[in-house]
């Protein structure tokens, strides 16, 4: 099967699409054939080089995906061959840009979700939840999403909503719209940020590059999670993923929920074909996407 993968260290160029062995799916886990799968801007840190981290070479990319249920592990009811799922592979294998993928935790696809918006949905709807369970905010509390047009954020903001919060999101002023369809107060980000947004109770930062603004906005750094400033520790800031936290997987139940009432969309910037990884990467770098990057 084809799989996406890096051999080595580098600039988005060093993505490839190689033939690799099919992988089966173990006790408590699904195979799905692949209809559409998540870039992960994490990933593009590890790629780069910049995420220094030790990793086995080469790399396999992609944690969440979505696609038709082709094989069932042993220990695993309530799904059956053929089904529409979507969501995520274990965090020490990766690999689910590829032709297939064994998924670790998953739900039904939404009907309202085409194969692109769930392809992209696991990974952003798992963030989202685990950083506002951490941030721990009632029902008319405010939040500052940094970054609130991205692939995490307009997801987070949707999110949010659901739980009563009030969101303000930071974006240029082209993603001002955007925002305000769903739901949140736009703000535009940069110099100044702390003149311009006040009584906020907490902050996700999903843009990293402006700790401390954000942290004079919140009032402590304990009020602040990034999942994108890697110089959060220098601030006393916490730095959540998937390496650092556990994993939220009661988000994809709440996310069905929430997409079949019609209160969660996955805005899809752009889907590439695997062979067109390198340009999907270097999309994701330029920070202008406007919701999520896919493979189809």
């Amino acid at each position: 099967m084809r799989a996406l993968q890096f051999t080595g260290f580098g600039p988005p160029s060093v993505m490839d699409v190689a033939d690799v062995p099919a992988p089966h799916a173990g006790p408590g886990e699904i195979r799905i054939a692949v209809r559409a799968s998540g870039l992960s801007a994490g990933e593009t840190l590890i790629r780069s080089g910049a995420l220094k981290i030790q990793i086995p070479l080469p790399y396999r990319t992609g944690f969440d995906a979505a696609g038709i249920v082709d094989e069932v592990g042993p220990g695993v009811n309530g799904v059956d061959i053929g089904d529409d799922v979507f969501g995520w592979v274990a965090m020490s294998r990766r690999g689910a840009n590829a032709d297939l993928a064994v998924l670790v935790a998953w739900a039904p696809r939404p009907a309202a979700w085409s194969w692109p918006e769930a392809g992209g949905a696991a990974g952003t709807v798992e963030t989202g939840t685990r950083v506002l369970d951490r941030l721990a905010l009632g029902e008319g509390e405010t939040v500052l999403i940094n970054g609130a047009s991205g692939g995490v954020g307009t997801v987070a903001v949707q999110l949010a909503i659901a739980r009563g919060l009030n969101v303000i999101g930071t974006a240029s002023e082209r993603n001002h719209d955007l925002l305000r369809s769903l739901g949140a107060t736009p703000a535009t980000y940069g110099p100044g940020l702390p003149d311009r947004v006040r009584g906020v109770d907490a902050v996700f930062d999903c843009a990293g590059g402006a700790l401390p603004d954000l942290i004079a906005i919140a009032g402590d750094p304990s009020r602040v999670v990034t999942i994108a400033d890697l110089t959060a520790a220098d601030h006393g800031v916490h730095l959540s993923s998937g390496l650092s936290d556990p994993l939220a997987a009661h988000a994809l139940p709440i996310a069905v929920g929430l997409a079949n009432e019609g209160r969660l969309r996955v805005p899809v910037e752009a889907a590439f074909a695997l062979e067109d990884a390198p340009a999907a990467h270097t999309l994701s770098e330029s920070r202008r996407a406007r919701g999520k990057i896919v493979f189809v």
